[in-house]
């Protein structure tokens, strides 16, 4: 179907947030054209009772079909209008066309309206002078030891206990079933006692239990600690089928040489030191980006599209179809600020890219990917395909690109250390 766009009458009303309506008007004589199209479309290759095959007269299809093929010729005519009219309005939607108040009767015009959003246009009127803080958390000896002793628990062995109660940070493995449900099965759970992992009530009664041994407790469970949160205390069976104690091994040069390639825990122990304070300067410079965003969507303020702003929240809700409805919406509430600002934040920083050309090359891709192959003792070719088959070649090019423009506003602004 080919549509002459000057025959058709549109207007374009702005609304909030990027939303727009479009009214169109179709006039009768090319509905009925494509009408009359339609109709010789399907005479050329319908078969009915007393004519050939492909010579049933346009006047007997309308006839025999007329409904269905009007109905099929006004789908058309709404799709095509509207993505003619859009190209002549030089109108991008983000958002599928929602058509409302469609108007036809035989013989007169069509006339419909639909709504969409379209991307907002941003003006970069300031993106330097600005003062940021970069604070570096100093890492304590008490933070390394607790880092050093998560690699002891790490590289510990699980030994079964045969006597004794469970104790906090023995692996047990239980049984619980609810004796106020009729018709209810023991489920099963495995967890480290005083992690957090069960309600206390849950583990204080499984530490009254020998291994093998069962009894019945009143539990208490809090509002909301499962889909079926309830205040009131139930009646449940617990058996403590097995328990497991850590063996953590001695923290001493053997240990350094089980986690790696170290020969003494000294060394260990610095590498330890020299990796957290890595991650506290990536962490300090990762607040310095998000701020310097923050500073310059402030000072080129811009309204998003709610469309924008809810599929971020989607995002992050992941899949909510198991959510009920009213905790939904309280948490789409709840992390609405937020989203609206990381989707502003994302739409800045591709203006910035634009408008600055700062876009990663080619070359300082490859340059990264051989940075990647040196430090992995492999090949660039080798990085290439495995970054390719994993589908990250293109998060790489944008974590380069970001970087470059994080720079570009660092150079432009003051970021000072306390």
């Amino acid at each position: 179907m080919t549509l002459d766009v000057s025959r058709l009458d549109i207007s374009v009303q702005d609304s909030e947030r990027w939303r727009r309506h479009m009214s169109v008007t179709v006039p009768a004589a090319v509905v009925r054209e494509e009408e009359q199209k339609a109709a010789l479309q399907l005479a050329s290759r319908a078969k009915l009772k007393g004519f050939r095959k492909g010579h049933v007269p346009a006047h007997v299809i309308e006839s025999r079909f007329g409904g269905e093929l009007r109905q099929e010729t006004l789908d058309k005519l709404i799709s095509e209008a509207y993505r003619h009219a859009l190209a002549h309005e030089q109108l991008r939607p983000i958002t599928e066309g929602e058509v409302e108040d469609v108007q036809y009767g035989p013989g007169e015009d069509l006339i419909f309206s639909i709504t969409f959003d379209i991307e907002p246009e941003i003006e970069l009127g300031r993106l330097s002078g600005f003062t940021v803080e970069r604070s570096v958390q100093e890492i304590t000896d008490e933070q390394v030891q607790q880092a050093l002793a998560r690699i002891q628990e790490q590289n510990g062995v699980w030994k079964p206990v045969e006597e004794g109660k469970a104790e906090d940070g023995d692996f047990v493995s239980v049984k619980i079933l609810r004796l106020d449900e009729e018709s209810a099965e023991a489920r099963d759970y495995e967890f480290v006692l005083g992690k957090g992992d069960a309600i206390p009530d849950i583990e204080a009664a499984i530490k009254k239990l020998d291994v093998g041994s069962e009894n019945d407790f009143d539990i208490s469970f809090p509002k909301n600690f499962d889909d079926q949160g309830t205040d009131e205390v139930e009646h449940v069976r617990i058996t403590l089928v097995s328990r497991r104690a850590l063996e953590v091994p001695e923290m001493n040069d053997d240990l350094a040489a089980q986690v790696g390639d170290f020969e003494t825990l000294d060394e260990l122990t610095k590498k330890a030191r020299e990796e957290m304070e890595k991650e506290s300067a990536d962490q300090a410079d990762a607040v310095v980006r998000t701020r310097l965003l923050d500073l310059v969507v402030e000072a080129n303020p811009f309204e998003v599209p709610v469309s924008m702003v809810n599929r971020y929240i989607d995002t992050i809700l992941g899949n909510p179809k198991d959510i009920p409805e009213e905790k939904l919406s309280e948490a789409r509430q709840q992390i609405g600020p937020e989203a609206e600002r990381a989707v502003k934040r994302a739409l800045v920083l591709d203006k910035i890219v634009e408008t600055e050309e700062l876009r990663a090359t080619s070359e300082e891709v490859d340059a990264r990917v051989e940075e990647i192959a040196e430090a992995n003792e492999t090949t660039p070719a080798k990085v290439y395909a495995s970054l390719q088959k994993a589908d990250r070649l293109e998060p790489l090019e944008r974590n380069l690109t970001e970087m470059k423009v994080f720079e570009f506003l660092k150079e432009k602004s003051e970021i000072i250390t306390p």
